[in-house]
């Protein structure tokens, strides 16, 4: 239970920032593929930005790439997700998730772990 907690989200205005955690159990961060996705209503989830087991290799889907950095605090055990310049298409509920394989992969379905999420609202 709970092996992975959002926490951070909220409401703000065009252009604003937002930082979110993802406090994870050692079991879903130690040697683990971290990502993080979101998803608005109707729409299917959607990759963000992703870190790889090694936390050699980091990747961003094109819609985020320059506003979005994914990081992490490994004696925390704590991922993140520092967003600029924010924008109304960025609102969703946001996921942190992990996998065991050393590789990025964008498809919701490849991650084993995931939290309950938090949710991003951006307003004009």
């Amino acid at each position: 239970q709970a092996q992975l907690v959002e926490s951070g989200g909220g409401l703000v205005q065009v252009g604003g920032s937002l930082r979110l955690s993802c406090a994870a159990a050692t079991q879903t961060f130690v040697d683990h593929t971290l990502a993080w996705f979101r998803q608005a209503p109707g729409r299917d989830r959607e990759f963000a930005a992703g870190l790889n087991r090694g936390r050699i290799e980091i990747y961003y889907n094109d819609s985020v790439k320059g506003r979005f950095t994914i990081s992490t605090d490994d004696a925390k055990h704590t991922l993140y997700l520092q967003m600029n310049d924010l924008k109304p298409e960025d609102t969703a509920v946001y996921y942190c998730a992990s996998r065991r394989l050393d590789y990025v992969s964008q498809r919701a379905i490849d991650y084993t772990d995931w939290g309950t999420g938090t949710q991003v609202t951006v307003s004009s």
